[in-house]
């Protein structure tokens, strides 16, 4: 267990203080993450990486010279937020573009996504790198499906040594993918990894036996077998790789054995002797191998084996140089000027509303601390259900997440913000605190309902309901789920399409949202019956069969508050 740490919660903030203290030569602070101290290029692409706590090397170990310009750390195992970065891309951006590097996990895909939206409507060229080389988790014909892990080292190295080289943002983009297409990883594990401050791992595997293509987020592997002699460690690891060759490839390739925590590095040696053997069997021909610790999961006990298929352009980006904190390759130049934390990764300030809006302001936050209340009060009932087929922190993401957005929606409507921008506001500050997919999407939902409500005019019964249909089609455009999928939108669909139903036949507002509330708790109880086809119980999609999605039922208990708000 994880037996340095204060209060569990703030965990991932103090070691991301630490480390920017520990390397305040090379390292600039800035909030949720850190900046390389050297400024590149003018007009360079900047590659900002990033994901949750609890990885190191992964991601602020990149921020350096050849690889990443900046890193955004959630909490521990929880994607940061849309907020986050771009706060973080703002700083970073040198005039070039910037690219956002992550691991392909639903609430980084979520924030990510969001983010760079969000940096493109203001006029900074976003893309998305979302690295996909977990081989266990789906087959090379849905390979989109797949989680990043270790690959992410090899995938971000790539783009940002292309980044170091000048080309321009849409060649990075094109090396990038091209390297994330041919990276593979497969890994294994002795023992599970435990949260700061909790007492029992989140998974175990039994004693004498390896568990196989586990994750990096305390997931279970998908089988487990009795432990192998190194060398048939080894071979495990290799094979499922070997499988996913590119046809006439020539051999040359980029390997990485990653320790994910606690197999020590004499171990990692012992089994990267057999590994030279065996791909020098395979005809392969390892190109600057590295062999030591790079995405790691707390402390987790195992290893995996990642594996790039080069060609002559990805061959020379690999060996280019590269300098920080926990990657190095050759001898990076001198470095340029030292720069300083910019305002792009401050808070901006509130802007005042019109009169009309500013008025509702207030209303629009009272309604925000009714939810945190109720969430509250229901966060034991919503982590019992989420644990039956998830990890059980739905009740306390949702808990955190309204609490943060309560206090930022009063201090938004004390300043003068329009009911727009404080529903806005709340929506950041709940997907800041939450994390997680769920934050995430509460996140997009109240920023876009935020932002069709303006903060003009009073919010009428009709531009509440766009502001509904806005929020929902921003976390299936961003999400990806469906109606059918068992999450949160089983529950907001029917929610969305009765309330403008109720609005769009002249019902008052109160009583649209009324009829809306249950529609909402109707479907989330209907979740019961459903398979999941994403989101937080689809790993585990039996066990999720007769009890319903956590998410959906969270959303239909927020509608039913703000109904009986309304009514009053």
């Amino acid at each position: 267990m994880t037996k340095i740490v204060d209060r569990p919660e703030d965990f991932a903030a103090t070691a991301l203080a630490g480390f920017c203290a520990a390397h305040a030569d090379r390292i600039i602070p800035v909030p949720h993450g850190a900046l390389r101290a050297y400024v590149g290029a003018p007009s360079k692409v900047a590659l900002v990486v990033g994901g949750g706590s609890g990885h190191y090397p992964a991601f602020l170990g990149y921020v350096g010279s050849g690889l990443a310009d900046g890193a955004v750390a959630g909490d521990v195992f929880a994607s940061p937020s849309t907020s986050a970065v771009a706060g973080v891309a703002r700083a970073a951006d040198l005039g070039g573009g910037v690219i956002l590097g992550f691991g392909n996990y639903a609430g980084d895909v979520l924030n990510f996504g969001a983010a760079a939206e969000r940096l493109r409507a203001e006029g900074i060229d976003a893309r998305i790198l979302a690295v996909t080389d977990d081989v266990a988790c789906a087959p090379a014909t849905d390979a989109a499906r797949r989680r990043g892990v270790a690959g992410d080292l090899l995938v971000f190295k790539i783009a940002g040594a292309a980044a170091e080289a000048g080309l321009d943002l849409d060649t990075v983009m094109d090396l990038a993918g091209r390297a994330n297409a041919r990276t593979v990883s497969f890994g294994l594990a002795f023992d599970g990894c435990t949260l700061p401050g909790q007492a029992a791992p989140l998974f175990t595997v039994p004693e004498g036996q390896v568990a196989l293509g586990l994750g990096i987020h305390g997931e279970p592997g998908i089988a487990a077998q009795a432990i192998l002699p190194a060398a048939d460690l080894a071979r495990m690891l290799l094979e499922p790789l070997l499988a996913e060759r590119p046809k006439g490839h020539d051999g040359r390739v980029a390997v990485v054995l990653n320790g994910l925590g606690r197999t020590k590095y004499e171990e990692l040696f012992v089994l990267w002797h057999h590994l030279t053997g065996l791909m020098t069997d395979a005809g392969l021909t390892v190109i600057d191998p590295e062999v030591g610790e790079f995405v790691t999961s707390l402390d987790m006990e195992g290893c995996s084996l990642s594996i790039l298929w080069l060609d002559d352009a990805l061959a020379d980006l690999w060996r280019a140089p590269a300098d920080a904190p926990a990657f190095r390759k050759g001898t990076v130049a001198a470095q340029g000027a030292r720069q300083v934390a910019r305002e792009g990764a401050a808070i901006a300030a509130v802007p005042r509303g019109e009169p009309a809006s500013a008025a509702q302001a207030g209303c629009v936050a009272d309604i925000v601390a009714r939810l945190a209340q109720a969430l509250a009060e229901a966060e034991a009932e919503l982590g019992r259900i989420d644990a039956i087929a998830g990890d059980g922190d739905h009740g306390q993401g949702m808990a955190r997440g309204s609490a943060a957005a309560a206090v930022a929606a009063r201090d938004a409507a004390a300043q003068g913000a329009g009911a727009g921008t404080v529903l806005s506001l709340a929506g950041d500050a709940w997907a800041d605190r939450a994390g997680g997919t769920s934050g995430a999407l509460w996140g997009v939902a109240l920023r876009a309902w935020g932002q069709a409500l303006g903060d003009t005019d009073v919010p009428d019964a009709a531009r509440v309901a766009a502001g509904a249909r806005a929020g929902i089609d921003a976390v299936t455009r961003l999400g990806g789920a469906r109606p059918g999928d068992k999450t949160l939108v089983d529950a907001f669909a029917p929610f969305v399409d009765t309330l403008q139903g109720q609005v769009a036949q002249g019902a008052a507002l109160a009583t649209a949202w009324e009829a809306a509330a249950s529609a909402a708790t109707a479907a989330a109880d209907a979740t019961a019956d459903l398979t999941p086809r994403l989101g937080r119980a689809r790993p585990l999609a039996e066990r999720s069969i007769g009890h319903p999605d956590a998410g959906a039922i969270s959303l239909a208990l927020c509608a039913r508050v703000v109904a009986g708000a309304l009514a009053r």
